[in-house]
């Protein structure tokens, strides 16, 4: 068959080279996106240290920092930026990662996958059932999140610049975009 496309699996996928590149598999099919700039990696930073320390606190379950596969299925791979898992559901994390869909995703928007993190991963991560979905873009300095509503991501605050915003799953957490986005 002329066309026809070879889908990877889970055990193709850690066949692929440790070089430095960042892997993942969507829906069998492999995008490699470069390593992240400056001003990503700083936001990345800032929202780990801010959730770390109130997941911890509060003893709500874990956090944990790219990269880190998040196995949905044995042809879609992922690696967040940023991923929560509850308590009830640390069994999930194993050697290989993430198996299964954490309580929520992060990805912070870089102009190269700006539109995979905003279009391919939000119907993918959607599809899997992960019910938070956060969207942080570093250059517009806006906060998106989105809450699992059926089959498809619904709006549920979003913030830009210097305003504060409160998000699921964490609705007593005060994320201040301005030192978050510094």
């Amino acid at each position: 068959m002329q066309g026809s496309r070879v889908k990877l699996t889970y055990d193709d996928y850690c066949l692929l080279p440790d070089d430095g590149r960042r892997y993942e598999l969507h829906d069998g099919e492999l995008s490699v996106c470069p390593a992240p700039g400056s001003p990503h990696q700083i936001v990345s930073g800032n929202l780990y240290d801010l959730l770390r320390h109130h997941v911890r606190s509060r003893g709500l379950g874990l956090v944990v920092y790219s990269p880190l596969d998040c196995i949905l299925s044995e042809t879609t791979v992922l690696q967040p930026d940023l991923l929560f898992v509850d308590t009830a559901r640390l069994a999930l994390v194993t050697r290989r990662g993430m198996e299964g869909p954490p309580n929520l995703v992060v990805e912070i928007v870089s102009p190269s996958t700006t539109s995979i993190d905003r279009r391919k991963k939000r119907r993918l991560y959607a599809r899997y059932g992960v019910p938070n979905y956060w969207i942080v873009d570093p250059d517009a300095r806006t906060f998106e999140g989105f809450v699992l509503a059926g089959t498809t991501y619904r709006l549920q605050a979003k913030g830009q610049d210097d305003e504060t915003i409160r998000l699921p799953p964490f609705p007593d957490l005060a994320v201040n975009l301005a030192t978050l986005l510094a």
